[in-house]
């Protein structure tokens, strides 16, 4: 991984906070791309799992067997035959927004809202905005397969080109809402940028209609290219999706999701799409396979646990008024089954005691003799049991 700034002298494009012309950030060098396909190893399931919120994209490899997804720390899992690069080990200043894979596939870039840009595999930086003042946040990137360069765009459309032709940007114009996402078009000849409310701007590349005049259900979030017919989707955050000279392969626009869409991407035949959620899901349509997801699972809430009941118990006397030499009855009544019981009689300074259980039910009796007991002074009989103690008391005659 690679963050560097570049010191040189650049032309600045209308989406830095001073235009100095109409332009683009460039730099010249590196190769081009050799346009030969990275081999991956096989795999059917994702290499980790994502904060549910944090998700911020999905890039494909060049075969689609497998694709990575970026969370906004830079945290990125593998999935599929997707080569795990790992990701940023350290929080990045600004909150990651986007990935791109590499034309080759054998790497990828991501991209902060700052234009920070940072290189996994074989993507080679070639330059950033990350040290520079922008009037609005970067949003996204695109890759040129022609030159191996990119393209940031900001919220308000400014483009930033890095050793990629620049087209033009939307940074001088007062847009109805902001941008959201770019795509490249025909090979790296021209790109488009697309608005939350479903717009198109289109630089060097043809323009098949927007949604910027449809009442959207949601915003729209991405874009991707149709690489067979030149069009390309849109999506929006419920995962409805709007074809433009694209074929349609499906949507999850009528499904209820656990969170929004944040992104998609498409393969190279143009036969299908994925896109992803801001937890980790990935829906898959047409050919493009599913290969897991980076959904965390669900926490296990423990069952709420009933504290146990506080021991308590009653006594009662089968005479409250025994003469004596007769026997007293006490009847105990418990919570506590099963548990010894001891009971105490005090009368002056003299004191007795006699023990017993409970039963099942947590009920006892016990069997006592009223002897030598001063006729008129108060017997006071205390029960003990499992931790709970109850009293009452008799006056012999």
């Amino acid at each position: 991984m690679a963050r560097v700034f570049a010191s040189l002298v650049v032309v600045v494009g209308a989406g830095l906070l001073t235009t100095m012309g109409v332009g683009s950030l460039a730099l010249t060098s590196a190769a081009a791309p050799s346009g030969h396909e990275v081999s991956h190893a096989a795999s059917t399931s994702c290499g980790g799992t994502l904060p549910a919120g944090t998700v911020v994209g999905i890039a494909a490899t060049k075969d689609d067997g497998g694709y990575w997804i970026a969370d906004n720390a830079g945290v990125v899992v593998a999935c599929g035959d997707a080569t795990d690069f790992g990701g940023l080990t350290t929080t990045p200043a600004q909150p990651i927004v986007g990935i791109a894979a590499t034309p080759d596939g054998g790497g990828f870039y991501l991209v902060a809202s700052d234009g920070g840009v940072f290189t996994f595999g074989d993507a080679v930086f070639q330059g950033s905005t990350g040290a520079i003042r922008l009037n609005k946040p970067v949003v996204g990137m695109a890759v040129d397969p022609s030159t191996g360069g990119y393209w940031l765009v900001a919220s308000d459309g400014g483009i930033f080109s890095f050793n990629a032709p620049f087209y033009g940007s939307t940074g001088s114009m007062t847009l109805n809402r902001p941008v959201v996402g770019m795509a490249e078009s025909n090979g790296g000849s021209g790109y488009w940028l697309v608005a939350s409310d479903g717009g198109i701007f289109s630089f060097k590349a043809p323009f098949y209609g927007s949604a910027g005049s449809l009442r959207l259900n949601k915003p729209v979030v991405g874009m991707a290219p149709d690489l067979a017919t030149g069009g390309y989707w849109l999506v929006a955050s419920d995962g409805g999706i709007f074809s433009f000279n694209a074929s349609f392969a499906g949507s999850t626009g009528s499904l209820a999701l656990n969170r929004p869409i944040v992104g998609m991407e498409s393969n190279a035949a143009g036969t299908g799409y994925r896109f992803v959620a801001s937890d980790g899901g990935v829906f898959d349509f047409g050919t493009s396979a599913f290969f897991g997801s980076a959904v965390a699972p669900i926490p296990v809430t423990p069952a709420p646990t009933t504290p146990a009941a506080e021991a308590s118990c009653s006594v009662t006397l089968s005479n409250g008024s025994p003469a004596d030499g007769t026997e007293e009855t006490a009847s105990i009544t418990s919570n506590t089954p099963n548990s010894s019981v001891t009971l105490t009689k005090a009368f002056k300074t003299t004191t007795s005691s006699d023990s017993g259980s409970t039963d099942a039910s947590g009920d006892a009796t016990i069997d006592f003799n009223i002897s030598s007991a001063s006729a008129g002074f108060t017997v006071v009989v205390t029960v003990s049991v499992g931790g709970a103690t109850c009293r009452t008391s008799f006056t012999p005659v």
